[in-house]
């Protein structure tokens, strides 16, 4: 059950100000920047298919597999979920992955998948006061690339002074370690930024970092727990409409 009550007009003017007031915004990818949950479903789906086996992840088996960040540490959840012995191989794993990857790249490149409400006007005002802007996220480089470049552009990340994937870090969230590795590639403190995050596990691994988190709901955790969260709203058009 999600913890938080709705947002006050209070809370959105305060949070807006802190969000124009900080050196940095660090933002989470998958359901935050845009709803890429379903395309990933399907991608992983398309994939197995490919792959000869006869899986198929619906939206409440889905739902439940993320929480397990990464997509082979799904699988392989998956696989050993299983009634007997598990039928994928450590190589079986990356090479499903891999396909996933590159059907998740072409669906994406579709153009079914724009940002989020808010996400592009939010990029460009943070441009505006000169605050650096950063990624840290659990998916991977190749998947931060395909949505982006399609949504944005190829130079879309000329607009980020970091950016930082869960496959370059030890441990994926709910561990902080990509929040960590952002905070010393910008070297500002962790008070001095703002992330924005779409999950439970992304709000508990940018607060350990020591980060403050605005959680903008999303269609597979919308239902979560931010109790803990600086703010939530159901997308960040709410935070610009006073000001941010």
């Amino acid at each position: 059950m999600n913890c938080r009550s709705p947002a006050t007009t209070v809370d959105l003017v305060r949070v807006s100000e802190m969000i124009c007031g900080a050196r940095a915004l660090i933002l989470d990818v998958d359901g935050t920047l845009a709803e890429t949950e379903e395309v990933h479903r399907r991608a992983f789906n398309d994939a197995f298919a490919q792959m000869g086996l006869d899986w198929r992840w619906g939206r409440r088996i889905y739902r439940k597999l993320l929480q397990t960040a990464g997509g082979k540490e799904r699988i392989r959840a998956f696989d050993r979920s299983r009634q007997g012995p598990s039928l994928l191989s450590d190589q079986d794993v990356i090479e499903l992955h891999r396909i996933k990857t590159q059907r998740y790249a072409d669906l994406i490149a579709n153009g079914d998948c724009p940002l989020r409400p808010g996400v592009e006007a939010l990029l460009k005002s943070a441009c505006r006061r000169g605050q650096r802007l950063a990624i840290a996220t659990t998916t991977s480089l190749g998947n931060i690339d395909a949505l982006l470049s399609a949504a944005t552009g190829k130079d879309w990340a000329d607009r980020f002074d970091a950016i930082v994937a869960g496959d370059q870090v030890q441990r994926k969230k709910p561990a902080p370690d990509v929040y960590l590795e952002v905070l010393r590639r910008l070297a500002i403190p962790a008070s001095d930024c703002i992330a924005i995050e779409d999950s439970h596990n992304g709000l508990v691994a940018a607060s350990l970092a020591g980060i403050a988190v605005v959680v903008t709901r999303s269609v597979y955790f919308d239902d979560e727990n931010f109790s803990d969260a600086l703010l939530v709203v159901n997308d960040l058009t709410a935070l610009l409409d006073k000001g941010a």
